[in-house]
């Protein structure tokens, strides 16, 4: 009797074991990492379960582009410059003289934007609509060309540190991490310093002007999209020597944090930490170095439209969806999935008590 109650424990002993030494499923696909490329060539890792969210993401946007195409199909090529639409960060304004059928168009637009752009139409729309098409079409067609030729051999400190940046920047993609990539690279960025000396280079603009030419597929309309977007869309002096305009938007954004999230900013607080520690990566690589870049480029889509409120937008919704996951109140909190549970990790560790 004594035996079979100490075969009948064991077994139970066992049994309540089982789990640890069997894993579920469940935990076992959690472990399992996969590897691929993205569409712009990054190297994307994540478990079995985040690339199934992933992929359903990604057939949502395959199916947001369908829209688009029936719309150049239907109205034309370029219908979202017909009539041509401004936009400010009070919202869409409108000449006078335009038709109701105008604006019917430029809210299709904006909510077309905000669900993402499809990647082959991506250059075509930014150069449009970001202002940077308008910008080199004011100087003469040799324009880049005649400036990179101009420049080549020169010396400044704005090339050498260039020089230092360009291995460091994407290390490991099968095209920035070349020495073709690093030359096209070099081009636009030295280009740019000699046409703003008051810019000239700062670090992050590597970041930024890489994944420029990876979506843009040349280096003059890269270039050109990189002026618009130091001239144009962002905030005056975010990249001058003393970073100014960084210095402002770091400003901004803590008083927005404490205004839209005031517990996550109390705590903060509390802790005696320093938001701009994290945040001034994010506003000057635009999020380039800090989201996976098919995230990354949702974020500019709108940006490049409704301009460098769009950043804080952003930078805000990275805050709430530890929060707030899988959904929220912000409309990008839906650009960020799944891609943000890379960040979250971060955010997580600055605020374990809150969450």
């Amino acid at each position: 009797m004594h035996g079979a109650q100490s075969k009948r424990d064991l077994a139970m002993e066992l049994q309540a074991q089982l789990p640890i030494l069997r894993p579920s499923i469940h935990t076992r696909r959690a472990n399992l990492t996969v590897k691929f490329q993205d569409l712009y060539g990054f190297t994307v890792e994540g478990n079995v379960d985040d690339v199934n969210v992933l992929n359903e993401v990604r057939e949502k946007v395959r199916q947001q582009g369908r829209v688009w195409w029936a719309l150049e199909a239907s109205k034309g090529a370029n219908w979202y410059l017909q009539p041509q639409v401004s936009s400010l960060s009070e919202g869409i304004v409108l000449k006078s003289s335009l038709k109701i059928s105008a604006l019917a168009n430029a809210m299709t637009l904006k909510k077309l934007i905000r669900k993402g752009i499809p990647p082959v139409l991506r250059p075509k729309v930014w150069f449009s609509l970001s202002g940077a098409a308008k910008k080199k079409s004011t100087v003469p067609e040799s324009y880049y060309n005649d400036l990179t030729k101009a420049v080549e051999g020169k010396v400044t400190p704005a090339t050498r540190q260039i020089d230092h940046d360009l291995p460091r920047t994407f290390p490991g993609h099968p095209w920035l991490d070349t020495p073709q990539g690093h030359a096209a690279l070099r081009r636009v960025l030295v280009g740019y310093s000699f046409r703003d000396s008051d810019v000239g280079y700062c670090q992050g603009l590597n970041y930024v002007a890489a994944l420029l030419l990876l979506v843009m597929k040349t280096e003059e309309d890269a270039f050109w999209m990189l002026a618009v977007l130091l001239e144009n869309v962002l905030v005056n002096d975010c990249y001058t020597n003393n970073l100014s305009g960084c210095h402002v938007e770091q400003r901004v954004f803590k008083d927005l944090l404490s205004k839209k999230c005031p517990r996550i900013a109390a705590h903060l607080e509390a802790l005696e930490f320093d938001v701009s520690l994290v945040t001034t990566e994010w506003f000057l690589c635009l999020f380039a170095k800090s989201l996976p870049s098919e995230t990354t480029l949702r974020v500019w889509d709108v940006l490049f439209y409704e301009g460098a409120k769009v950043l804080f937008h952003a930078a805000l919704a990275i805050f709430k969806v530890p929060f707030q996951f899988p959904f929220g109140s912000s409309f990008l909190l839906i650009i960020f999935l799944p891609d943000i549970l890379k960040i979250c990790s971060v955010v997580k560790t600055i605020l374990p008590e809150l969450i």
